[in-house]
């Protein structure tokens, strides 16, 4: 089974992340998630989900919430060292940090690893395995543009959420699934979630 590491920080962007989640499992991948504290207070904040506190009260109110069973979504504290995604021996398949405060691009760009999170961006890169940074921040300074050039340099894909209009919006899920289906775009996973450009439509 591919496996797919999701992180979210304290950027505001929530709805992007739970919406990835939900389609990597309905497409059969198992998600190694990991939130920082600032992570849970957004997700608690922007959508329904309001996730226990502990990594295990959290994976079983995510697995409620998904439907999905536990061998499928593994969820880690920021803190849990031990975690298999800490390690280039267990490296996953690609990751996403979605959304990417500006602290957690800063400290990948430098290749911290303060938490969790920053060494399983560190494994990623270091395994020459695909990272996606969905940064949530505007405007953007110099120092965050330099930040996202020296990832980009490093072959990490910088994926602003930035969603189109011309397929036509009547929600914002539209919004959410356009940013969403890019992501999945770049993982190599098929989606219908959003209508393809077509330089027929007129």
């Amino acid at each position: 089974m591919k496996q797919i590491t999701v992180a979210m920080t304290g950027a505001s962007g929530a709805p992007y992340t739970l919406r990835l989640v939900e389609q990597l499992l309905l497409s059969d991948i198992q998600v190694q998630f990991v939130c920082s504290k600032p992570g849970q207070i957004v997700m608690a904040m922007e959508t329904e989900l309001k996730p226990g506190s502990s990594p295990q009260q959290m994976q079983k109110d995510m697995c409620d919430y998904f439907d999905c069973a536990t061998e499928q979504l593994h969820v880690y504290g920021k803190e849990q060292w031990h975690a298999p995604i800490a390690s280039g021996s267990s490296v996953s398949d690609a990751m996403v940090v979605c959304p990417c405060s500006m602290g957690t691009l800063a400290a990948i760009s430098q290749g911290l690893s303060n938490n969790l999170i920053h060494r399983a961006a560190d494994v990623v890169i270091k395994e020459r395995k695909k990272l996606i940074m969905v940064p949530r921040e505007t405007p953007f300074s110099s120092l965050h543009l330099e930040n996202m050039l020296r990832l980009s340099n490093q072959g990490v894909v910088i994926l602003p959420p930035n969603p189109g209009f011309y397929q036509g919006v009547s929600s914002v899920q539209d919004l959410v699934d356009f940013v969403v289906a890019r992501i999945l775009d770049q993982l190599e996973i098929d989606n219908q979630l959003s209508p393809r450009w077509s330089a027929s439509k007129e």
